[in-house]
This record gives C-alpha cells, sequence and structure tokens, in this order.
C-alpha cells in the first residue's frame, strides 16, 4: 500500500508520496509514486499513484504515449488545462480497465487505484483532481483544500485541524510531513523513501523536488519535535472532572 497527499493552498500545491509497495511481508519493494511533466515556464503537472502497481504504471505509461480524449489523441504534454489532463488520466485509467478488468475479475483482483494530478499550465489556473477507478474525479476547492489516498487515516486528523486554503506554503509542508510521519508509525505497509514537490502558483515549474530518506535531518527533527509537543500537551491537560 502507500500514502499520498496533495494540499491546494492560496499561494501553490505541496505534493507527498512514500515509495514503498507491499504483496505481502515477503515482498517489500520500493517505486516512485510521483511522477512529474512539463517544460520550465509551458506547464507543471504532478501525479500521485496509489493502488495496483501494474495498473498505475499502465495509466502513466498510456498518458505519456496518447489517449483519445473527445476525438482527440493527446498526451499529459499537449493537453491544454488541467480540468483536460484530468480527463486524460481518466480515459487512460478506463482503457487500462477495457484491456485488464475482466482478467482481473477472473482472478478475483480488485481493480484498486486512484490518483491524483495537480498542477498548472501557462495562461490557465492552478488545479487539483483526484480520480477514482472509475475514471471519474472531484476538484479540489478553498474549502477542500486537500486530497489522500492510500492509506490516509491516520494522517487525517492534523491536516482536518490545522489546515486551510489559507494556510502558507512551507507551513504546508510542515503538515504534511507531520501527516505521513504519523502514517509512517501506525502502518507497515508506508514507509521511507518520500517524494516531496513543492509548486508555486504561476510559476510554472517546481520550487523545490526532495528525496526524503533514512538519514534526512530535517524530517527527522520534524519528528521527533512533533512527538515531543504532543507528549507535552498531553502531560498540560487537566484530568477529568469526574476523576474524583
Amino acid at each position: 500500500m502507500t500514502y499520498c497527499v496533495a494540499l491546494y493552498l492560496k499561494d501553490g500545491l505541496v505534493m507527498l508520496s512514500d515509495m514503498r509497495t507491499s504483496a505481502g511481508v515477503d515482498h517489500i519493494s520500493t517505486f516512485g509514486k510521483m511522477h512529474v511533466f512539463g517544460e520550465p515556464g509551458e506547464r507543471m503537472v504532478a501525479l500521485l499513484t496509489a493502488g495496483n502497481l501494474a495498473l498505475t504504471q499502465s495509466v502513466v505509461a498510456l498518458i505519456q504515449e496518447g489517449v483519445e480524449v473527445d476525438g482527440e489523441t493527446l498526451t499529459i504534454l499537449t493537453v491544454s488545462s488541467m480540468f483536460q489532463a484530468a480527463q486524460l488520466v481518466g480515459a487512460a485509467v478506463r482503457k487500462v480497465w477495457k484491456r485488464d478488468g475482466a482478467a482481473l475479475k477472473e482472478q478475483r483482483v480488485d481493480f484498486d487505484l486512484s490518483i491524483l494530478i495537480g498542477g498548472q499550465i501557462r495562461g490557465r489556473r492552478m488545479r487539483l483532481f483526484h480520480v477514482y477507478s472509475a475514471g471519474n474525479f472531484i476538484e479540489a476547492t478553498p474549502d477542500t483544500a486537500f486530497f489522500q489516498i492510500g492509506e490516509h487515516k491516520y494522517g487525517k486528523p492534523i491536516l482536518d485541524r490545522a489546515l486551510t486554503f489559507d494556510t502558507g506554503i512551507w507551513d504546508g509542508v510542515k503538515l504534511v510531513l507531520i501527516s505521513m510521519d504519523s502514517t509512517l508509525r501506525s502502518n507497515l505497509s508506508v514507509g521511507l523513501p518520500l517524494d516531496l514537490l513543492v509548486y508555486r502558483r504561476d510559476a510554472l515549474r517546481p520550487e523545490l523536488r526532495r528525496r526524503i530518506g533514512e538519514d534526512d535531518p530535517c524530517f527527522r527533527k520534524i519528528s521527533e519535535d512533533w512527538s515531543q509537543a504532543l507528549r507535552k500537551a498531553f502531560q498540560s491537560l487537566p484530568h477529568p472532572e469526574w476523576k474524583d
């Protein structure tokens, strides 16, 4: 399994994914779940993928090779808007289903995938979408400023409590790292290394792409400081009134 999270903020996008793929305790592998496409100054499009690795890799390959959308063959580098990019990913998902769905069903394997796609194309606005296994999708808004896929439940509470559309982009980076740290501590199917992307609205190029490994001092400090802060906050809480 995996955990991916993407923030849709006033100042830009923050996207984070782990790299662990698990098919049982004897089959733990490392694969990148973040895929970034574009040309500086023209477009920046990033995908985060979760679910069956063979299916998500097929989708990523198809959007680079070309898929028909509304009668026109498009790739991730030729779509004219982020909405069309989401349509392209959805069409690729449906094409993979048409090719592999029956065989998977025969083997009692679920058609399981989820994809987050965010970015901006020159002359268009920045957008973030969540594409489901049926190929349909929803869009992030200022009222719903983040999406998660994969093992999301452990990292959701901090985002629900602390994140808003107006959160600063680097505060957003702290939040996704804390969210990921909570997931790493509670779920063995999610693991380091991590891929982090920071995109500033209208920049049309990533502000930061970073691979975060076991020995990353910044991530280790955030993890340790957050644990200490939680323990301190817990200890400072009064006992319930009915204790006595």
